[in-house]
């Protein structure tokens, strides 16, 4: 007995946070030790594991809430399979007791059902605290993704919005302006970036600004030298750096980015006098091993870049440049040198994202949707410094549930459009085989099964984000105005150092005593 309550003294004292679905076996593997290694009662066992064991939901995406085949998990772990069935009868009687006779809540509740076992259900039941990472992807989760469970068990949601580290991504990725910043208001913000508000009376302050942009021009010339190096192409640091860094995935939209080159390009060519600041778009990228569009976009990419890159009659204007094996090391040469912050993922499916946090830090405006953290970013530098186009959150929830978007009409309307699209089919980009884009022209047109015609809505955001565009170039033609809003991102940074949202876990979730270390 006295070992049992060891047991159930310690439930208060140690938290698994499950981050995202992917380790919660957590639960059973917790309740297989609890009952069979120790031999408690269920109810016991029970008491102890939803005591500690909370959930982090990183994305609303549906590939990445685990379903594995009920048939596979049994036969690969059937104790585990034994455990987590009677986790699911226990609680489907809960849900007709509060429910009783409904079964689409059991449908959409219940941890196995239809041949799956729904690892994001498993971890909800079974944590004492499910949090989402940025302030409207909670929002999302309560009252659209999991509102099933929200208004069954609304006091286990809270937000934690994600953070960056100031000490990879400003004081080692960015020498040269880490030393301006301690300069101007010493060295507190390496461990508590609220002090980089001290940077507000610079704003305006004209030498302030002539050093920052100094800065990160020299930034711009170390991220050539290496694309020169690595790429084998000659950009201007000159030129605007536009950059669009992150996963390969159909959501965040970099079709919508490449497409929008393809028309500047044409643009261009049709009238190749018009007044156009010289552009560097600057992509970089993984797709998962299976995901074949996310592979045809990464090939499209390459193939404009080619295209664009060696044609002499646009004089070096648009330059495409994809950087290889994107990662850490070649992350920090990016985020210093970068003048615009891509962030354009359709409103309501980035969960958060840290990018947007690292681009900022470093002085680079966003051009982007109210999506994930951009809100929160756009809260704290205001709108004036940002860029922010296309359909809100809730216009897209509306739609996808209404059906109502034809992208068909956009496409036979919009002349600009059709041309682009036009182009993935007609061996512009792909002389050798005119059919290679083909995948990526029928997903905007077509619908595929279950899967709606341009699903993440890039035809209709297509003019929204050319406009952003245009007003993106105004701005930096302006240099004083431009440098006042690149300074600005730093200066209002503080909310996003992941020692904040740390902090948050410890005192919200999991109660944990500060340790001085002397």
């Amino acid at each position: 007995m006295e070992k049992h309550d060891d047991i159930r003294g310690l439930a208060d004292k140690v938290c698994f946070q499950l981050n995202d679905t992917h380790p919660t076996v957590t639960v059973p593997e917790l309740m297989r030790i609890l009952l069979d290694e120790y031999n408690l009662e269920w109810e016991d066992a029970w008491e102890v594991t939803s005591k500690a064991c909370a959930y982090t939901n990183h994305t609303i995406m549906s590939e990445a809430l685990e379903k594995w085949p009920l048939e596979l998990f049994s036969r690969l772990l059937p104790r585990i399979y034994q455990i987590t069935e009677e986790i699911n009868r226990r609680f489907l009687l809960k849900i007709q007791e509060k429910y009783p006779g409904d079964m689409e809540k059991v449908r959409k509740m219940a941890i196995i059902y239809d041949g799956q076992v729904k690892m994001a259900n498993l971890a909800i039941v079974a944590g004492f605290s499910v949090n989402g990472v940025a302030r409207l992807h909670t929002e999302i989760l309560k009252n659209q993704e999991l509102a099933d469970f929200y208004q069954m068990m609304p006091k286990k949601f809270n937000n934690k919005t994600n953070g960056i580290t100031q000490r990879r991504f400003l004081l080692h990725g960015n020498p040269k302006l880490a030393a301006w910043v301690t300069e101007k208001i010493g060295d507190g913000w390496i461990t508590d970036l609220s002090k980089m508000d001290k940077l507000s009376v610079f704003l305006d302050d004209e030498k302030s600004q002539q050093e920052f942009m100094s800065i990160k021009y020299q930034n711009k010339v170390r991220l050539a030298e290496y694309i020169k190096n690595h790429n084998g192409i000659e950009v201007d640091p000159k030129s605007i750096f536009d950059v669009q860094v992150k996963r390969l995935h159909e959501y965040k939209r970099q079709l919508l980015n490449i497409l929008h080159i393809m028309h500047l390009y044409n643009q261009l060519k049709k009238n190749p006098s018009m007044s156009f600041y010289p552009r560097t778009f600057i992509f970089g990228a993984k797709a998962s091993a299976g995901y074949r569009r996310a592979k045809a976009i990464i090939k499209l990419i390459n193939s404009v870049g080619d295209v664009i890159n060696n044609d002499t009659s646009i004089k070096g204007k648009i330059k495409v440049v994809f950087i290889e094996n994107y990662r850490v090391s070649n992350a920090e040469l990016i985020f210093a040198a970068a003048d615009v912050s891509e962030q354009i993922s359709t409103a309501s499916k980035e969960a958060s994202g840290t990018g947007n946090m690292k681009f900022m830090l470093n002085g680079a405006p966003t051009l982007g949707t109210m999506d994930g953290a951009n809100v929160e970013i756009v809260e704290e530098v205001g709108q004036e410094n940002a860029f922010i186009f296309g359909l809100s959150s809730q216009e897209v929830i509306d739609f996808e549930h209404n059906g109502q978007y034809d992208p068909k009409n956009i496409y036979n309307m919009d002349g600009d459009i059709r041309a682009v699209l036009t182009q993935l089919i007609d061996g512009t980009y792909s002389r050798q085989d005119p059919e290679l884009f083909r995948e990526l022209y029928n997903s905007l047109l077509e619908r595929d099964g279950g899967t709606p015609a341009d699903q993440y809505f890039i035809l209709k955001d297509f003019r929204s984000y050319e406009e952003a565009q245009k007003e993106v170039e105004k701005a930096y033609r302006n240099e004083k105005k431009w440098a006042k809003m690149a300074m600005t991102q730093v200066a209002k940074v503080g909310k996003f150092s992941s020692d904040r949202t740390i902090q948050e876990y410890v005192d919200d979730i999991w109660h944990l005593d500060k340790v001085t270390v002397r």
